[in-house]
């Protein structure tokens, strides 16, 4: 069993293998081939059996797309010949002839096709089994019989021609191949490479045409085979119409269905004796499930095409309402507005919609791809690693700003921080409730850095100019990926300074407590240099191991300081005040530093540290982020 099955090709490798590497687009490629999960797919798997035909080989589609355009033929010539049976004896029949060889041709091909076994998922390249299933099916039958040449076989075993109207309907089997054309538009309407709607506009087209030409040459059959010519519907315009050219009744036909499908009905082509009257019962009801089907899918494609622009139109006249009941002013209104529409304009550039459901690598792949130039020419990243910047790009969000919207808010939590890609923002400030602009940033210019760094209010209002893109990362996102990175934290720090330097000295004053944060910061940066040669002159090496384990540790945390609550008194006193009195602080390098922190917050010195359960603190290592102490 393990040798007659095999996995199917997985579509970018069996396109190399059977087409020589000249195509590599999977869009063509039936979904439904693909191995079973679990299924072990060894090298050999690539290699079918001798003379079997793999089913999605490049060659053979081409032969199923042949075939389909001798089915449109055969749709055609099989009512035809019902209705004018001269030419299914004269000059159509060698058309037919060489139409049947091509079918004959390819159920010899069928035998050798191997094929998706649905219980298992795996291509059965087995010649028995293929054969067996080809057989058992209603496919070999049918094709036989569509194929078959009727009036020829007659004429070889008879020696005589045979005009009688059983050959016509045999000839009517041929619409079995139909069943070609409705697998070419299924395999269409999946392949991104054609437009959906034209795809699907085709097919609607198709079967109308088809319905139309079907209907108009059975009708004429109808008034054909009538006993009194004159008593037909076609017979009362035109006189010995059997007499007439076949174009001339075939143009009659199609009229008059054309006519009715269409519920036009002029009533110059009617029905006139019960056959007829009978016939056009049938086919009216026919025309009327026709017509909700192609209304119905009509209507679908259209609005299908026009739904983005509906869920917009909705979503502004609710923004509107909102804005209405709420009195927003004006200025507000125009940025909600701008925000939708810009919203739906670039959706489909939009991460989240376009790569939510591909594998993580992808994404981060696209990332470094779309914006790790850009994070290398920041500032803030300048000499860091290679590693660094790649697991931050992958952590970024990119995100369209309209023109005149506020991307931070002064004052708002430093939550995030953003880094430009294109556009151009204002840098502005409030004082006694004039805006006062401060400066202009662009691309691969930061904003948010510093409440962000500083883990103060953000100190400045950011609005953009004109229509920006920008990359952000959360402070939380930002603090994880540089903790275990010791030295591009110190990098991150020193270039931060540095940038600080550079400021504009309008920028610099309003930054609430500038020189005390700079301070602070520059005193938690090298201290552990400092503590790192008073270790080197231990003369136990083990014992200085385990000092730079912890320093490491340290030296980390103070880069990005972990954030603590302190408090003035033990642990369950006051507790009612302990929302207010409580203070949030950097967490310091030793207990001492801690100590004296305490006491210029709280003016008392204390000589004890506890946590909220009791426990008493003996290392801050052991700390986390925003932990309540309780020194006193």
């Amino acid at each position: 069993m393990l040798s007659e099955t095999r996995p199917p090709v997985p579509p970018l490798q069996f396109r190399r293998h059977s087409s020589s590497h000249e195509s590599k687009n999977l869009n063509s490629l039936s979904s439904s081939l693909l191995p079973a999960f679990g299924t072990v797919v060894d090298e050999g798997y690539l290699q079918l059996k001798k003379y079997v035909i793999a089913p999605y080989d490049r060659r053979y589609r081409w032969w199923q797309t042949f075939l389909v355009v001798l089915v449109i033929y055969s749709a055609w010539a099989s009512p035809f010949e019902l209705a004018f049976r001269k030419v299914a004896t004269g000059s159509l029949m060698p058309v037919d002839l060489v139409v049947d060889a091509f079918f004959a041709i390819d159920i010899v091909i069928n035998f050798f096709v191997a094929y998706l076994d649905k219980s298992t998922y795996l291509l059965v390249d087995d010649h028995k089994k293929i054969a067996l299933r080809y057989v058992r099916k209603l496919w070999l039958p049918m094709d036989i019989a569509s194929t078959l040449p009727f009036p020829l076989l007659y004429r070889i075993f008879t020696g005589r021609m045979h005009y009688g109207e059983i050959f016509g309907f045999l000839n009517m089997l041929r619409l079995w191949r139909l069943r070609r054309v409705s697998e070419l538009f299924t395999r269409l309407e999946k392949d991104t490479r054609f437009s959906y709607f034209w795809t699907r506009y085709c097919k609607l087209i198709c079967v109308t045409l088809f319905a139309v030409h079907s209907a108009g040459c059975f009708y004429y059959w109808l008034a054909i085979h009538h006993q009194s010519s004159k008593n037909t519907w076609i017979g009362t315009e035109v006189q010995d119409f059997e007499q007439k050219s076949i174009w001339v009744g075939y143009t009659y036909s199609m009229y008059w269905s054309l006519v009715t499908l269409s519920t036009v009905g002029y009533g110059d082509l009617h029905a006139v004796n019960t056959a007829e009257k009978i016939f056009n019962m049938f086919y009216m009801l026919f025309n009327i499930g026709l017509t909700a089907y192609l209304i119905g899918n009509m209507t679908n494609l259209i609005v299908h095409s026009a739904a983005r622009t509906f869920a917009m139109r909705d979503a502004i006249n609710e923004i509107l309402q909102y804005a209405s009941k709420s009195r927003l002013p004006e200025i507000l209104r125009e940025q909600m507005l701008a925000h939708m529409q810009l919203k739906f304009k670039t959706a489909e550039l939009k991460q989240e919609e376009v790569l939510g459901d591909l594998p993580k690598a992808i994404r981060s792949s696209i990332a470094q791809h779309l914006f790790r130039r850009t994070v290398e020419n920041v500032y803030l990243f300048n000499g860091v690693s290679d590693d660094l910047i790649i697991q931050l790009v992958s952590e970024m969000k990119a995100e369209y700003f309209p023109p005149k919207v506020d991307i931070i808010l002064q004052n708002e939590i430093p939550t995030d921080f953003y880094i430009l890609v294109s556009g151009a923002v204002d840098m502005l400030t409030y004082k006694n409730g004039m805006e006062q602009f401060l400066s202009i940033l662009g691309s691969a210019d930061m904003a948010g850095d510093i409440g962000v760094i500083f883990n103060i209010p953000q100190p400045f209002t950011v609005r953009t100019r004109r229509l920006s893109q920008v990359i952000r990362i959360s402070h939380h996102d930002f603090k994880q990926l540089v903790q275990p990175h010791n030295e591009d934290g110190k990098k991150i720090i020193s270039n931060f300074i540095q940038n600080l330097g550079g400021l504009k000295k309008e920028v610099l004053q309003e930054i609430p407590y500038l020189t005390e944060l700079l301070g602070d910061m520059t005193t938690e940066h090298t201290a552990p240099n400092e503590r790192n040669e008073n270790r080197e002159q231990l003369s136990n090496q083990e014992n200085q191991n385990a000092l730079g384990a912890q320093e490491t540790s340290k030296t980390v945390s103070s880069t990005f300081p972990i954030r603590v609550i302190v408090h003035g008194h033990p642990p369950n006193e006051n507790a009612m005040k302990d929302d207010m009195m409580g203070k949030l602080i950097n967490l310091p390098e030793s207990v001492e530093d801690l100590f004296r922190l305490a006491e210029k917050k709280f003016g008392k010195r204390g000589s004890t540290i506890l946590m909220a359960d009791g426990s008493e603190v003996e290392e801050l290592s052991a700390l986390r982020e925003n932990d309540h102490l309780f020194i006193f």
